[in-house]
């Protein structure tokens, strides 16, 4: 098959929703297909991605991980796309990478496939501060999954979000995967060299845009708090963001500092790995993310995470088992800490075992939806 997968953004600020899009790519070309990862390009970093390209001309949203581009008016990429006939389509974004999918689609009389990743609201919101506003853009996104040969939600719960926005269709829930990652003692020892944790002290992490729709902050003043009770730690933010300097302002402001390592950006898969593996608990009291992957990243190196109860992210954890749950306060989050440390190693060791979906298996059940939706596609048909 020739799979045309489509999102927002490119390397190296690769989002969450780039990074599943781009496990989908390599997954399926390792199963024989062809699969293009189809974004707007960033000009400063052409060859980023361990798979095939096809780029349109884009620029950075200030502020934003993603790139904005309108494919049609790329030469490059419209001469390239004009001598590709796709299978399937598979967007990742409803936005105008989208809308290019659904007019592929249209033109080749193929299957479109659109995965709700994001809680747009949320995002329209704290961009124009306006519910009107943010009630059109949802409607935007509606009108996008409506045109759908197939709706898939990364969990149940994030299925139910895209309810609440008005789609009334069916939603396929098509979990994230995450590939076991073995590190080597040089992995290792480089990390330990680049980062000089302190040993015997409980280490904590959180991984993710810097950005205070992730509860960042929260993680910041709960660490304050153990501060305040007399307790040792260290912790890793790792990631970078547009509220990175506010973030580390906080950390001073709270008297901190010492105990945190802002990491910034870390492109290198072993380094962030390794990273999970020395961690104690991930720390992601998140309200925002849906099925995030860090949390199941760190599951696969035995860490387990510490997360808002009745939250999107919280899906398929339970207290005590494979990881642990708290209410959304600074209070609860600090209590939480201090009561997941003392069974992180047997809790880690279960996460490992139930959390993390090998990205092999998973892609059997969507290269089986994919040749359903081709065998029912009617020739021709447009949705």
């Amino acid at each position: 098959m020739l799979i045309g997968q489509f999102c927002e953004t490119y390397p190296p600020t690769l989002d969450g929703v780039g990074r599943v899009m781009l496990s989908y790519c390599q997954s399926l070309v390792a199963l024989g297909h062809t699969a293009l990862y189809i974004a707007p390009n960033n000009p400063l970093y052409p060859e980023q991605v361990n798979c095939e390209t096809l780029l349109y001309d884009g620029i950075r949203v200030p502020g934003e991980s993603y790139r904005i581009g309108v494919p049609q008016f790329s030469k490059s990429y419209r001469t390239a796309v004009s001598h590709l006939r796709f299978d399937v389509l598979h967007a990742h974004s409803p936005f105008l990478g989208g809308r290019e999918a659904y007019r592929l689609a249209c033109r080749d009389g193929a299957p479109l496939i659109g995965t709700f990743h994001s809680k747009y609201y949320d995002d329209f919101y704290k961009a124009t501060r306006s519910k009107t506003l943010s009630q059109l853009g949802v409607r935007y996104i509606v009108d996008f999954f409506e045109t759908c040969d197939e709706v898939w939600a990364v969990n149940e719960k994030t299925g139910d979000v895209l309810r609440s926005y008005g789609y009334k269709g069916d939603i396929v829930t098509m979990p994230n995967g995450t590939n076991p990652f073995p590190l080597t003692d040089a992995d290792r020892q480089n990390v330990a060299v680049r980062y000089p944790l302190r040993e015997g002290v409980p280490t904590l992490v959180f991984a993710g845009q810097q950005n205070r729709k992730k509860n960042t902050e929260s993680v910041l003043r709960a660490c304050a708090r153990l501060n305040d009770q007399g307790m040792d730690y260290q912790l890793l933010m790792i990631g970078d963001g547009p509220d990175g300097h506010f973030l580390r302002t906080l950390a001073h402001d709270l008297g901190i500092d010492g105990h945190v390592h802002f990491t910034g950006f870390l492109s290198h898969r072993a380094t962030l790995m390794a990273l999970y593996e020395r961690s104690d608990l991930m720390v992601f009291p998140s309200l925002y993310d849906n099925a995030p992957m860090v949390v199941r990243e760190a599951a696969a190196m035995g860490t387990p995470a510490l997360l808002v109860e009745n939250t999107c992210s919280a899906e398929g954890v339970i207290h005590g088992e494979n990881g642990y749950l708290c209410e959304n306060s600074v209070e609860a989050i600090a209590r939480g800490i201090v009561e997941a440390l003392p069974t992180v190693a047997q809790v880690g060791e279960r996460a490992r075992a139930s959390i993390p979906i090998p990205w092999s298996r998973l892609m059997e059940q969507v290269v089986d939806r994919y040749q359903a939706l081709i065998a029912r596609k009617t020739k021709g048909g447009c949705a």
